[in-house]
């Protein structure tokens, strides 16, 4: 997968550089002071995967973001946990606070992998076809699963696709995520953010800004916040 490095300072550009010469099947093939010195190389490249600070002069990385062609991922490197919420909120891959560790990067990095494989599959656009008390069919790489409510732990609305995650396996489908969010029983689901609607059922804890969901770290959303809280956590609490 190639990839290009877009940071203001010099050093983080050479340590982001370095993570990437020591992670199988990453190719840097550009690396930029700023979003404005990197969007003609964007524009007349493939560029497959962007690593993005976000506090830059000029155009920040968020605003960036959303000018990127649709089939460029981009994981955020930043030094500011503040913006993990927004970065979600422009489809990023993933989103690494600086000094980044190299286990935590190629995490990030597999996880680009993975989106990259399902998304150049041919998944067509006829998304969910018939819908039963407990579970659904959808059509996915040409195939048609049968999906039960039960057992999705989450589902993540990245570009134009969604991608529903459980424990055994991802299923993508071309839908936009408040399409499938429409379709689902709401007593068991809820949307979190933008880009994620959980299954409330598999909840391990909550904070002000993040549901844990197993090894998953799903934020929330300020507009979806106060619904979340009042109708799925604050009237489960046990009082002493």
């Amino acid at each position: 997968m190639n990839c290009i490095i877009i940071d203001d300072e010099p050093l983080a550009r050479e340590a982001i550089a370095m993570l990437v010469h020591q992670t199988d099947n990453l190719d840097l093939i550009g690396s930029f002071n700023s979003p404005e010195t990197a969007k003609d190389f964007i524009e007349n490249n493939s560029v497959e995967l962007i690593f993005l600070d976000i506090q830059m002069p000029g155009i920040n990385g968020i605003e960036f973001a959303r000018t990127i062609p649709k089939e460029t991922f981009v994981i955020f490197t930043t030094a500011y946990a503040e913006f993990a919420t927004d970065s979600y909120e422009v489809d990023a891959i993933d989103y690494l606070i600086k000094p980044i560790k190299l286990e935590r990067f190629q995490k990030a990095v597999d996880k680009a992998h993975t989106y990259s494989k399902l998304f150049k599959a041919d998944y067509g656009h006829n998304n969910i076809e018939q819908i039963a008390d407990d579970f659904f069919f959808v059509k996915a790489n040409r195939r048609i699963f049968k999906v039960y409510f039960n057992n999705i732990l989450f589902i993540q609305g990245l570009k134009d696709y969604v991608v529903m995650h459980s424990e055994n396996q991802k299923v993508i489908t071309a839908m936009n995520i408040k399409t499938i969010y429409d379709q689902l029983p709401k007593d068991m689901f809820v949307r979190v953010s933008k880009s994620y609607v959980i299954n409330v059922k598999h909840i391990d804890s909550v904070d002000n800004n993040t549901v844990y969901i197993g090894a998953n770290e799903i934020p929330i959303g300020g507009i979806y916040r106060d619904f979340f809280f009042n109708e799925f956590v604050t009237k489960k609490i046990v009082g002493r």
